[in-house]
């Protein structure tokens, strides 16, 4: 019996290569002593080999079906236009990718080759990954630019305006850098009153964002200054990487401080400016921007004393002015003067109070006349007279309507007497017939076959009766 593949060696001898461009056939013949493996075996064992003999490696192609499910991994397949291999790069690896990967994007993947047991798939495991073609960073730089400036990170409205007297300044860069003693420099010829607090942080290196963005909470928590100032001198992208980080600039986008960005030359450009409140061209630039000019400001203070002090003339020439009038129209109305007009419109007014009395009391005695007629209207005897005069034409009606409708009443029944005549038994009886009844008169014979031979009946004719019997039927002869 042949032996398993767990009681032998994982990994057999390999066989004698063949020279280069030699292809060896030869038939296959069954060996009942080789090995026989489990498919786990098999895979785990080709795995092995995979890894082993080529280690790790660079890898380029473009990216297809790319799927990132819940647990945070990245699944994609790398093609050229021969082949293609399925890939996988973890989440402790991706979490480090300076670019957002996509469908149809060129790279090149660092990782090695192994082998997926459980389906016995050829796969590639990516530890490291990057755009191919144009550079690397700038690729990465412009993609995080469109993702923030989708999301709304660089909108105009969320801006938020710069203090116009700033007490305290908050800086945050390195503070052995040139762009600090550039920015002190300018506070103190520009405006000396300003304090300066700075937050030091690393602006270059892989340790630069984290320390840029510890020091941009420790600024917020300590809410101690008016403003926050980011910054730092020229350099290459690389240089400048630590500005462009995804976290920096949401918390800049948080921050409830004003924030002005000031990174590297006028030329540069990194997503901290996009998403700052105020972007600055230099460090110089930005401390002349946050704070005003002290010869400036003086100068505007002359200009507005000026302007206080000609204000203060014209009012006190307009209260000069009023003075006067006032004075004129004091002179016109004296109060003598006044005081005659005053007495003549007292007596216009008791003048017109009078004749308004007067056209009251007018009024009062005509409604008086009026009220005592209607009160003679409404009298009690006269009402008793309006209601005996009522009374007498209702009797007259009643005794009319009484008359009217007995005569109606005599009509209808002269009308049902003389329908009654003509209708009744009597009329038929003057016209030849008569009614035989039986000898009581109880009992009206309708029909010959009431009265056989020998039935007495009683004939009632128009003037009277008479009593007969049959003595046959009618057909034989008249009855008695």
């Amino acid at each position: 019996m042949p032996a398993r593949a767990s009681e032998r060696a994982l990994y057999p001898p390999s066989p004698t290569p063949a020279p280069a461009g030699v292809f060896v056939s030869a038939p296959m013949t069954a060996d009942r002593d080789a090995p026989v493996y489990t498919v786990s075996e098999l895979n785990r064992l080709a795995r092995g080999l995979l890894e082993m003999r080529l280690g790790e490696l660079w890898l380029e192609g473009e990216i297809t079906n790319l799927a990132r499910p819940a647990s945070g991994h990245l699944y994609f397949t790398l093609k050229d236009a021969r082949a293609q291999v399925r890939c996988a790069m973890f989440r402790n690896r991706n979490l480090r990718l300076r670019f957002r990967p996509g469908d149809g994007m060129a790279v090149r993947a660092f990782g090695k080759v192994s082998l997926y047991e459980a389906r016995g798939e050829f796969q590639f495991i990516v530890e490291e990954l990057q755009p191919a073609g144009a550079g690397a960073l700038q690729q990465a730089f412009e993609q995080l630019k469109r993702r923030l400036h989708a999301e709304g990170l660089f909108a105009a409205g969320h801006k938020r305006p710069l203090p116009p007297f700033p007490r305290r300044l908050g800086v945050i860069t390195s503070p052995s850098g040139a762009a600090i003693r550039d920015v002190l420099h300018v506070l103190g010829r520009r405006w000396p009153l300003l304090e300066v607090i700075v937050y030091p942080a690393a602006v270059q290196g892989e340790a630069a964002p984290g320390e840029l963005l510890a020091a941009l909470r420790t600024a917020v928590a300590r809410n101690e200054v008016d403003l926050l100032l980011l910054t730092r001198g020229g350099g290459a992208l690389e240089d400048l990487w630590a500005f462009n980080d995804e976290a920096l600039a949401r918390a800049i986008f948080d921050c409830p401080l004003p924030v002005v960005s000031a990174v590297g030359h006028e030329i540069d450009f990194t997503i901290a400016d996009f998403v700052a409140d105020l972007r600055a061209p230099t460090p110089s630039a930005a401390a002349e921007l946050i704070t005003p000019d002290r010869a400036e400001l003086a100068e505007h203070l002359r200009r507005l004393a000026e302007r206080l002090r000609q204000a203060e003339a014209r009012r006190l020439s307009d209260a000069r002015q009023r003075l006067a009038f006032l004075q004129r129209q004091l002179a016109v109305q004296h109060p003598a003067s006044r005081l005659q007009q005053q007495m003549l419109r007292c007596d216009e007014l008791g003048c017109r109070l009078l004749a308004a009395w007067q056209h009251r009391q007018l009024q009062r005695e005509q409604r008086l006349g009026h009220l005592h007629g209607a009160l003679q209207r409404h009298h009690p005897a006269h009402h008793l007279q309006q209601q005996r005069q009522r009374l007498a034409h209702a009797r007259q009606r009643l005794a009319a309507a009484g008359r009217q409708r007995l005569e109606r009443a005599r009509q209808r029944l002269a009308r049902l007497d003389q329908a009654l005549q003509l209708l009744g038994p009597q009329a038929t009886l003057a016209r030849g017939y008569a009614i035989l009844t039986d000898l009581a008169g109880r009992r009206v014979h309708r029909s010959v076959a009431e009265l056989p031979p020998g039935t007495p009946f009683r004939a009632r004719l128009q003037d009277g009766q008479v009593a007969a019997t049959v003595d046959a039927p009618a057909d034989d002869g008249p009855a008695r």
